[in-house]
């Protein structure tokens, strides 16, 4: 197998190579060469780039679709927009009794916004990479945000910002408090246990919700990745199309989760017991 820039590598290089980000040094503002860095002050670069770039063209395709939205006959981008739009709204009402008229354009956010990232995962592994090598002189690039974690657990951080937010502004300051320390056991000489108990309970929302979506994203970008290393490119085309379809399943419903799980937890942070 032979890399862009023309050299032979084996499977487990080629593999090690496509996993790996194009990161900066904040803190020297050069390429770290390494898979991962130990440095806090390390930037994803193209995690970061693709997640911008995903958000804006979602916000640009929905806008100019809002802006030229007709009574009438609409036409095939409008009758696609209506149909999401419509389809986590009725969601977002069968799952959050509040008032809130935050959640809907949340969901409709992360709905569009995850799956978008999630389809980058469909495009050939080394288009974009070959491109950026040969034309920008970038040495590695990742082309799919939601298959790195750092991209993931800042979304789901966001919800969990969201959480404590809904939680403390419904139920005020004492009501949280009350419900972390009085929670499941209704005594005060289980107010440790408790503690324990919904403390767990409330800060494995976030990780569960990033690693979700990471792993199965991963682990999907990784399949495509053996295909490409272990079978010659004019071949490849007899797994990667039936993976791919399936595939398209898989970001569906990731997608679909993410915004399900973010819905339900707002909605019990919602609660006012």
């Amino acid at each position: 197998m032979m890399s862009a820039s023309g050299a032979i590598i084996t499977p487990q290089e080629y593999i090690a190579h496509h996993l790996k980000n194009l990161q900066v040094d904040l803190c020297t503002f050069e390429l770290v060469n390494l898979q991962s860095s130990m440095s806090f002050w390390v930037l994803n670069v193209d995690s970061m780039f693709f997640s911008l770039l995903l958000g804006a063209i979602f916000l640009l395709i929905f806008s100019c679709i809002a802006r030229g939205a007709t009574s009438g006959v609409p036409g095939k981008m409008q009758t696609c927009v209506e149909l999401v739009v419509d389809f986590v709204d009725g969601t977002v009402r069968d799952m959050f009794y509040g008032k809130s008229k935050l959640i809907a354009p949340l969901a409709l956010t992360i709905f569009v916004w995850v799956f978008l990232m999630n389809l980058m995962d469909l495009l050939p592994i080394d288009f974009l990479p070959y491109i950026a090598d040969r034309i920008l002189g970038i040495p590695m690039m990742r082309v799919v945000p939601s298959a790195d974690v750092n991209i993931t657990l800042s979304m789901s951080l966001g919800v969990f910002i969201l959480i404590l937010y809904y939680s403390v502004t419904i139920k005020g300051v004492g009501g949280f408090v009350k419900e972390l320390t009085m929670r499941p056991f209704n005594h005060p000489i289980f107010i440790p246990i408790n503690c324990i108990l919904e403390g767990v309970s409330l800060l494995s929302k976030p990780f569960s919700l990033s690693l979700r979506l990471f792993g199965n994203m991963y682990a999907g970008e990784l399949i495509f990745m053996l295909i490409a290393s272990m079978l010659p490119w004019w071949s490849q085309w007899i797994l990667n199309v039936p993976w791919a379809i399936f595939h398209i399943l898989i970001i569906t419903l990731q997608a679909f989760i993410f915004m399900v799980l973010t819905i339900v937890y707002l909605a019990m942070a919602s609660e006012n017991h």
